[in-house]
């Protein structure tokens, strides 16, 4: 099923999401959302996340552009018990290397945030990780 709704941008930059949209997704008032923006297509995706934002981070990483090796990254954070909330992946060079964002739940993992890069950066079809945290929303 698909909702659809037009919303303006306040002076502030903010939007309201229908009350519709909101009961349908569950979104409940001070629920942290991730929004992930896509400049080539000039999209945003909001995607709604129960978790607190403190376990919430995005990882970047570089990968080499061969088949399983998102499987083999994903894998890798399923193994770590992190769950991924959104992810935009994409070829850089085709058969060269990828880039994939992901934006992931650390709430049930045993890993710290710096144990969790060095083991991504461990994978072979890894060349570069990122990791970033959010700061609350205001």
């Amino acid at each position: 099923m698909r909702l659809t709704s037009l919303a303006k941008v306040d002076s502030k930059g903010r939007i309201t999401i229908p009350q519709t949209m909101r009961e349908a997704l569950d979104i409940e008032p001070g629920m942290p959302v991730v929004l992930l923006a896509d400049l080539d297509r000039r999209e945003i995706i909001v995607s709604p996340i129960s978790a607190s934002s403190k376990y919430i981070y995005e990882l970047e990483v570089e990968l080499v552009d061969k088949p399983g090796a998102l499987a083999t990254l994903t894998k890798k954070l399923a193994d770590f018990n992190i769950d991924i909330v959104a992810t935009r992946c994409a070829s850089i060079a085709r058969g060269e290397s990828g880039s994939c964002t992901l934006i992931i739940d650390v709430s049930r993992s045993s890993l710290g945030i710096e144990e969790l890069k060095r083991r991504v950066e461990e994978l072979d079809v890894v060349t570069l990780v990122r990791i970033r945290g959010f700061e609350s929303a205001v």
